[in-house]
This record gives structure tokens, sequence and C-alpha cells, in this order.
């Protein structure tokens, strides 16, 4: 029987995904869909299969959207899967497929932690902020913006996974002082035991962690109080407090957060803590979840998730 697809992610602008698509069933694209409008155009079309991406999706996929449908599959493009209530669809036989496992793929995809990398620099030369300062002061003045470079920085990574590996590479070649920490890696670059020690040592720390009942909220203003001064988050934003990132910040505890996610961001962001709180003067980059988002990237992952299913 003919799959009945429905597309929640953007796809157009990716050569030759649609027409993959084509071939895997009768496909239905719906990249702005809203949550009640889509659980609608699920029962009326009988869908089965929903293929997905976290990183513009603006609702979970959980009971209230699955309920009283016929989808039996969800095709996730990404690693990550907290925009999904896994539970719910074990307990409903829904199949989830994501790139969790697929080694072969993801060892091949660098893009988030080039982002990483990239809002590191950026915090620690002040890239936004003095372009944001030249262009409404129309002004050419250095001094507010003397920053750091990172050769012979101390900077710290938060799991040693493929991403955090990648990450350690890019402030190798810059020859950085490197400090990890991950309970869960035997290797010789892992070199902190606590991940107290690893705040303690570093100045900069780059989170490469999944979202876990561990990892959920581990950063907190205890840690940001141990001398770090620029946190940059392309995990999850589950994993930081953010209310204690923005005290840390106005406590000057932290000098800048460069984050691709946030903790609602399934949510309506103009709740978010970020937007609530007065927080024009705080040094803050905010992307949207952009991490794995390149043209290279994406075709290669898109393919490899359709070919699933």
């Amino acid at each position: 029987m003919e799959k009945r697809i429905i597309v929640i992610t953007p796809i157009s602008h990716l050569d030759g995904i649609e027409d993959l698509l084509k071939t895997k069933g009768k496909v239905f694209f719906e990249e702005n869909i809203k949550k009640n409008d889509l659980k609608n155009l699920i029962i009326k079309e009988n869908i089965d299969t929903i293929v997905c991406n976290p990183n513009k999706q603006d609702f979970k996929i959980d009971k209230e959207l699955l309920s009283g449908t016929n989808i039996k599959l969800i095709n996730s493009c990404s690693t990550g899967l907290n925009h999904i209530d896994i539970n719910y669809c074990n307990k409903s036989s829904i199949i989830i497929q994501s790139h969790k496992n697929d080694l072969e793929l993801i060892n091949e995809l660098p893009s988030t932690s080039e982002l990483a990398f990239g809002l590191m620099i950026d915090l620690m030369r002040h890239i936004t902020k003095s372009n944001n300062f030249v262009h409404s002061k129309k002004k050419w003045d250095y001094t507010p913006f003397v920053g750091n470079q990172i050769k012979d920085s101390n900077i710290g990574i938060v799991g040693f996974g493929r991403l955090g590996k990648m990450m350690y590479k890019f402030c190798d070649a810059f020859e950085a002082n490197i400090f990890v920490y991950d309970p869960y890696i035997e290797d010789d670059r892992v070199n902190c035991k606590t991940i107290e020690e690893l705040f303690e040592k570093s100045k900069i720390v780059s989170l490469h962690v999944h979202v876990t009942n561990e990892t959920r909220g581990m950063i907190n203003y205890s840690l940001l109080s141990k001398g770090v001064d620029y946190l940059i988050n392309t995990s999850r934003g589950e994993i930081v407090n953010e209310l204690d990132v923005i005290k840390s910040l106005k406590d000057n505890n932290l000098k800048g957060y460069g984050t691709d996610v946030l903790e609602n961001e399934f949510d309506d962001i103009k709740d978010s803590s970020f937007f609530l709180l007065e927080n024009k003067n705080l040094n803050l980059i905010l992307t949207p979840h952009v991490g794995g988002m390149t043209i290279e990237g994406q075709t290669k992952a898109y393919k490899w998730s359709i070919n699933k299913l």
C-alpha cells in the first residue's frame, strides 16, 4: 500500500529532495502548517507518515497531535528527538526514525560544530556587537570591542561524542588549551573528571550533549560562577537553566552566551526568558537552530533520511 506522507519542514531549497520523496508515496508539503491544522489534514487525508526536522518546528509531535490519527511512522532528519513525545510513540507503536545511530552519515556532518566555533569567535571578538555599533552609531571606534584571542585560551568542551570531537579539532588548530569532560567516553583527551573541574579551568565552555534526565538543567548558576567567561550552546535549550544564564550575565559572572537553541523553541519563543526580561544590554547571540542548516549537510542528511522510508 502506498505511503501517505506529510512533510512539515522546508525542503524546496534542496536539489533533488522533493523528487526523491515523491518516489516514496503520495506526498503533502506543508512546511508552515499549524498544529491543529496538521492534525485535521492528517485525519482528512489518512496520512500515515510524518517527515520532520526540529529546527523550524514550533510545536511538539505528541499525544495531542497523534491521537485519533493513522500515523505509523515519524521520520526525523535529526539526531535529537526532543521535538517528539517518544514515550507516547512507543506506547502507540509509532516508529521513529532518526540519525542518532547513522554514524557513517553524521561523521560527515560538521555543520553544528562549525556554528559553535563561529559563535565562540563572535562572542570573544564582539563581531555582532561591533557591527551593530557601526551601523547604528555611524562611528568608527574599536575601544568598546577589544576582545580575546583563541590561541592559548582555556576552552572547555562538555560532551566528547561526534560534535565534541570536531570542536576539539577546530580549537586545537587554533592552538587553544583544551579541557574535556565526558564521563561516558574513554579517551586520553578527556582530561577532567568532573564538570566542576572543567568550569574551574575554562574561560570558554562549549556544550555538545544530548538531553537526558542527567543533562537537563545541568548548567546552573553555581557552575557559571566558577570563572567561565563565555558559554556556547548548540545542543539543546533544556541543557541550561536559562534564568541562571541571565542572572550570571547580569552579575557579570558570564561575559557572553551564544546559543542556537531555546528551552521553549517548540512553543511561542516570545515567552522565552530571554525576551520576557529586560536583557537588551546583555551579551547574547541567539540563532534560530541553524546548526545543521547548511545546503551540503541538509542535502546529505535528507537523502539518507528519506531513503529509510
